[in-house]
This record gives structure tokens, sequence and C-alpha cells, in this order.
């Protein structure tokens, strides 16, 4: 299974989210991110380290670092390897005494972890295929190319509700991701999920 590396853009909220960050991974030798939904607490403890600030007290986060330093225990990387029903799996790969654990844990929490070891992040090639977005470039304008004999054109199919439906969840995801609203974007991909899975459609 082919890892990409990634690296955190950002973390975008929403009003449409009761407390919810959307955490946004950007592939390092690519152009597709990955929104992933977290928790408002997952997200302030992750927001806190990149911005460098230290609580009066030490969050969970903080205490298992202290720990594992204490126990010399240190983490290599982090590596988001599944995804199941909208919802994304982690491990974080640790070593201790030279002998490798791989640890389950969600996401946020291996992120939370990962930046306070500065670990790298990882994300498989198949979860970027299926999940990551690509914003949109304008399109360049086509000379226009001079027809010899116009041969009658054939009627277009008439889309299916579901094609039709998936066609407008796409422009709504293209808009989504030009104004930066990656809560809504990720929203937006996994209902086009939803449907294409009904379907047995391919995108």
């Amino acid at each position: 299974m082919n890892k990409l590396q990634v690296d955190i853009l950002g973390l975008s909220t929403s009003p449409h989210t009761n407390g919810a960050y959307a955490l946004i991974l950007y592939e390092v030798e690519g152009k597709r991110k990955l929104p992933i939904i977290i928790g408002g607490f997952e997200a302030q403890a992750i927001a806190l380290k990149l911005e460098n600030i230290k609580p009066p007290r030490p969050f969970t986060h903080d205490l298992f670092k202290q720990i594992a330093d204490a126990f010399s225990l240190q983490v290599n990387e982090v590596y988001i390897d599944e995804l199941h029903n909208e919802t994304f799996y982690a491990k974080v790969i640790c070593e201790m005494n030279g002998t490798v654990h791989e640890i389950d844990a969600r996401p946020s929490d291996a992120i939370a972890i990962a930046v306070r070891f500065s670990a790298p992040i990882f994300v498989s090639e198949e979860i970027m295929d299926e999940a990551g977005i690509v914003e949109e470039q304008p399109k360049e304008e086509e000379a226009p190319v001079e027809e010899e004999d116009e041969l009658p054109e054939k009627p277009e199919p008439e889309p299916t509700g579901d094609e039709t439906r998936i066609d407008e969840l796409h422009r709504k995801l293209e808009e989504a991701i030009n104004s930066e609203d990656y809560e809504e974007a990720a929203r937006l991909r996994d209902e086009i999920s939803r449907i294409k899975g009904r379907t047995g459609g391919e995108g």
C-alpha cells in the first residue's frame, strides 16, 4: 500500500456544524487536499501546538508526550490508513527499546500527537484517491476550430436522477473548494460517495 506524505494546511469551521472543525491536510508532493472532520477539543489541541501556545496545564496529548519522553518512547510517524463508512482510521507508529509498535488511533488524536513529536504524517494513496479533493484550475480559452463537414449531432441520453444529483453536488463541491469552505466540501464529497455506492457509479 503506497503512502503519501501530507502536512497540515489549517483548520476551518462552519456555522452548520455543532462545534466540529475540518482539519485540512495537503499532499506534500501533489495538489490534493484531504478534509477530515474532527471535534473541537482535538482541533484546539492541534491549533495550540501549531501556534506554539503553551496551556497553563498540560492537555491530554501534552501529557502523553511527557510520559513518552520519561520512558524514552519515540513516535516515528502517523499513518491514516483506512476509510470505512466515512470514518477515517489511523495508526501511531511508536518505537521503544528498539521495538516498533503500531497503535490504533483516531486521526485527530494521532495528528495532535504527531505535531508534538514533529513526526511525519502519511495517508494511504487509496484514501487520497477516494476522498481527496483538487482545486479546479480555470480552463484556458480554446481557439475556434473550423469545421469542414458538420455531422448531425447525436442526441444526448437523458441523465438519470442520480446522475443529475451528482452533477449538482460536483458543482457545489467546486464552489465550496473555491470559497475554502472545506467542512462543506467534505460533507458534499461524502454525499457523492454515498450516491455512487448506491448506484455502483464511477466518478
